[in-house]
């Protein structure tokens, strides 16, 4: 006998990058907290409600109800697993060289009009990333680039076509 597959079990999801500061881990885990003991019992009541409603093939609230029950399902156990993998961000005190934790200040270069744009990147993981708020990932090409240069170094961005420079001016 041949089990069933559904559509989202053949598309391979690519692996949550681990690495994330320790308030991140308690948010998650509040959060997988949450879908346990209080979203999971609420749509499976609703699926046990709608079930009482007759036929299962032409029922299609209980259709619909099942298909969240399985998606909520599903977002628990990628969040354990994200959880049991997770790496916590310890930055560490060595300013040197930038590592994971750290802000880094840098500054545009090749501005025509020779004032300098300085802005503040602190290198997280991608759970947390949030270009806006000044928060890039590791594996970020900003990021990535970033990692492991020192004070006074310049490095190449190439976004759109176009090749921008940034030095780096201080590591925290």
């Amino acid at each position: 006998m041949q089990v069933p597959t559904r559509r989202g079990d053949k598309i391979p999801r690519p692996k949550a990058d681990p690495f994330m500061t320790a308030e991140k881990y308690e948010e998650l885990k509040a959060k997988l907290h949450k879908w346990k003991t209080i979203n999971r019992p609420r749509e499976a009541a609703e699926v046990a409600r709608l079930a009482l409603m007759g036929d299962f093939s032409e029922n299609t609230g209980y259709q619909v109800a099942k298909g969240r029950l399985r998606g909520l399902n599903q977002r628990i156990l990628d969040l354990e697993d994200l959880l049991r993998r997770a790496e916590i961000i310890t930055p560490s005190g060595e300013t040197d060289q930038v590592r994971l934790g750290h802000s880094v200040k840098i500054e545009k270069t090749g501005d025509k009009d020779g004032a300098g744009h300085f802005k503040t990147y602190k290198i997280l993981g991608s759970t947390e990333s949030d270009p806006l708020s000044g928060i890039v990932s590791h594996s970020s090409p900003l990021g990535a680039a970033l990692l492991g240069r020192r004070v006074g170094e310049t490095i190449q961005i190439e976004s759109g076509g176009k090749l921008t420079g940034y030095k780096i001016i201080r590591i925290d």
